[in-house]
């Protein structure tokens, strides 16, 4: 893609974080932009920033990106607000339930599943036809560092992020001899909100210290160079690299030292520790 003047860009999850960064990034591109967001006050609150700016040319809106047919339906809107897009960037996620594998509830593993994968395979097949009647057309879908390597308390949303690079990586094979470009990104320790929960905070403290903005900035100058994967944030490239040189057992060792410190240790204590 050799520019995005004049593009229309899809952002799932737009209300906050990367997902409003990537908004106003792309608004100071010239591009028309299509949000969604299941936060329809934050989604409102990013719309205002735009067009409170430069930006007149914004659609937006608020829905469950596990809704199969919300998503759809919202592909048709954009079709409808814009013609077909040029740039789908699947964001939204949510966190999971931070716990270990016995303590996790069932139901949270087909919530974040939902969010976290369904959400993207929505997003990617409702604007699919779209983007393969342009001349030129982007996918970006956002997995995580949690994407290449498990850790604990985190297995519900590593399934999750495992499955979106997965998705993904067949995608890229499957187009690979169209003009639609696929990007597989994971971000590292990034500064937002996802981490809502009490529980999260001392983790959030510790990892997520890189600004959306610079993620953001980032992946669109990998749109321009046709990058297919994309590793940023803090402890991004450490974990790659980890993922290439370390054997499992040691990269296990690794983890735990990491992570032990800034994880709720009681359902370990209980079942585990035996304390």
């Amino acid at each position: 893609m050799n520019s995005f003047t004049g593009k229309t860009v899809v952002i799932t999850g737009a209300a906050s974080g990367m997902g409003r960064a990537y908004a106003q990034l792309f608004a100071k591109e010239d591009c028309k932009l299509a949000l969604c967001d299941f936060d329809a006050k934050g989604l409102s609150e990013t719309v205002s920033l735009l067009t409170s700016g430069s930006c007149n040319e914004v659609y937006s809106e608020a829905f469950d990106i596990s809704d199969r047919d919300a998503v759809y339906l919202f592909a048709e809107n954009v079709k409808a607000e814009f013609g077909n897009a040029h740039v789908v960037i699947n964001n939204a996620g949510i966190e999971g339930n931070n716990s270990p594998v016995w303590a996790m509830p069932d139901e949270s593993y087909e919530r974040v599943m939902a969010v976290n994968f369904n959400g993207v395979v929505y997003g990617t097949r409702a604007f699919l036809p779209q983007l393969l009647e342009q001349g030129e057309a982007a996918i970006v879908n956002v997995s995580s560092i949690f994407g290449l390597v498990g850790t604990p308390n985190n297995s519900d949303y590593c399934a999750s992020k495992f499955a979106v690079r997965g998705f993904t990586e067949a995608l890229m094979v499957e187009l690979s001899q169209s003009h639609v470009q696929v990007h597989l990104v994971h971000p590292g320790g990034i500064d937002t909100n996802i981490t809502r929960a009490q529980e999260s905070q001392d983790f959030r403290k510790k990892f997520l210290t890189t600004a959306p903005e610079d993620i953001c900035s980032y992946v669109m100058k990998g749109i321009i160079k046709n990058k297919p994967r994309m590793v940023y944030g803090n402890n991004g490239f450490r974990t790659w690299l980890g993922t290439r040189l370390l054997s499992t057992k040691n990269m296990q060792k690794l983890l735990w030292k990491e992570m032990s410190p800034v994880i709720n240790m009681v359902d370990y204590t209980k079942r585990i520790l035996g304390k």
